[in-house]
């Protein structure tokens, strides 16, 4: 199988994020094309597709997008719609949706403002980890010129559609990546999960019908309108079609995104990448970020779609392939990861607030060889107490690299109760690289 670039087809273009650029490359044609149809029949075109939400979840776009209620209510009257992209870009190992940003704003520009006449939106939001300044500032600027050039505002290319697009810097919550916790930062609440139903479709944004997006979803847009839905179908499976950006991280050669249909596999993906660094053998990965069950060296042939990472007890998530090779201590890493979920479980609930932080207590105890046969149990037992259990995915994912750990990699959890990290501690790397 071959790279599909498309998203990234020029990224290493000089000045790739101007409008200039992006319209030599024919940025905003798509655009046209979508105002020349009815908002319904951008929805049908999306639906037919396959497009799946590339934020994790894995849920059909255009289905989304349908879920919007257009009839006006008893009193004839109908709420504003809104819609908002999710950039709040937080999952350890993922990194695609900043360089996306980055180095082609326009893109998702395009997309949101497709979408927003898609969904009868007048109102739409880029909710964007303040952290990042300098993406922060692209987009601000990208947006600007797109005012300029008639893309956005009033009456746009002569459609009589109007949209203004608002680019909201968040302050830093890993939580704020879940939508609901999104939409109440939005708001200017303090950024912890709603509890659903009402989902945002029927009462999200100032209570109103919103649409909730990841950006690289929203971006992958425009080729489509663009090229239609059979080349887009010509890539993937079945149930898993189209092109994704795979984020390649950890003890491999050249790390970076890799773009490709749905379906390529781990050994595919480390060709292209030059392998497992030199000298190493892979130990263990993640198909879809931290928060997604571990897996083994045996499963370097799996198809990385949604249906063959779910078919081995994973996630294809975000696509965050972070790569460990046998250096790695799966007990620290483990701990490492679930001291971030500690970190930033917003609290809401108990289950995640409580259990974050006595898994950490307990993968300590292992990490320096206090742990007792018993803890094994006691670890196993906690996890279960989360997964499913709290208010939103935060726990589930904090709960994962525990079970998943526990499944492939028990006997070195036992080799810790002998004595400790059996590898050198200046030799356990928990990432080159990679903060997690």
């Amino acid at each position: 199988m071959s790279l599909t670039p498309v998203l990234s087809r020029y990224w290493d273009e000089p000045n790739s994020w101007t409008l200039d650029t992006y319209r030599r490359h024919r940025g905003y044609v798509a655009l046209g094309d979508a105002l020349r149809m009815s908002p319904d029949d951008v929805i049908t075109l999306v639906k037919s597709s396959g497009l799946r939400g590339r934020g994790g979840a894995g849920f059909p776009t255009g289905t989304k997008w349908g879920f919007i209620p257009q009839q006006p209510g008893p009193d004839g009257s109908s709420p504003p719609h809104y819609l908002v992209v999710n950039a709040d870009e937080s999952e350890p190992g993922t990194c695609k949706d900043i360089p996306l940003m980055l180095a082609t704003p326009h893109a998702l520009i395009e997309g949101a403002i497709i979408a927003a006449y898609a969904i009868r939106a007048r109102h739409a939001f880029v909710y964007l980890r303040g952290e990042v300044v300098g993406v922060l500032r692209r987009l601000q600027a990208a947006t600007a010129q797109a005012y300029t050039a008639g893309y956005l505002g009033r009456d746009i290319l002569g459609s009589g559609f109007d949209l203004d697009l608002v680019v909201h810097a968040g302050a830093g919550a890993y939580i704020c990546g879940e939508e609901t916790a999104l939409l109440d930062s939005l708001e200017g609440r303090r950024g912890q999960p709603r509890l659903r139903p009402p989902f945002p479709a029927v009462a999200g944004l100032y209570a109103c019908p919103t649409v909730v997006n990841n950006v690289e979803s929203i971006a992958s847009v425009p080729p489509i309108i663009r090229r239609g839905v059979d080349w887009f179908r010509s890539m993937g499976s079945e149930r898993s079609p189209g092109f994704t950006l795979y984020s390649l991280s950890g003890h491999v050669t050249r790390p970076g995104q890799y773009e490709a249909p749905l379906g390529v596999t781990l050994r595919e993906l480390l060709g292209f990448a030059g392998g497992v660094r030199a000298g190493h053998e892979l130990k263990f990965w993640t198909p879809g970020g931290s928060s997604t069950p571990l897996l083994t060296a045996e499963h370097l042939d799996v198809p990385l779609d949604y249906e063959g990472v779910a078919g081995v007890g994973s996630m294809l998530g975000t696509k965050a392939l972070q790569i460990f090779d046998e250096t790695t201590c799966v007990v620290r890493a483990v701990l490492r990861w679930i001291e971030f979920y500690a970190h930033e479980s917003c609290g809401k609930c108990t289950p995640c607030r409580e259990g974050t932080y006595w898994l950490v207590q307990l993968l300590r105890g292992f990490e320096n060889g206090t742990a007792t046969e018993a803890d094994l149990a006691t670890l196993a037992d906690v996890a279960g107490s989360i997964d499913g259990k709290s208010f939103c995915a935060l726990g589930d994912g904090a709960a994962s690299p525990i079970t998943s750990s526990l499944k492939h990699f028990r006997d070195e959890y036992r080799t810790h109760i002998a004595g400790g990290c059996p590898l050198d501690p200046r030799r356990s790397t928990v990432f080159e690289g990679v903060t997690v």
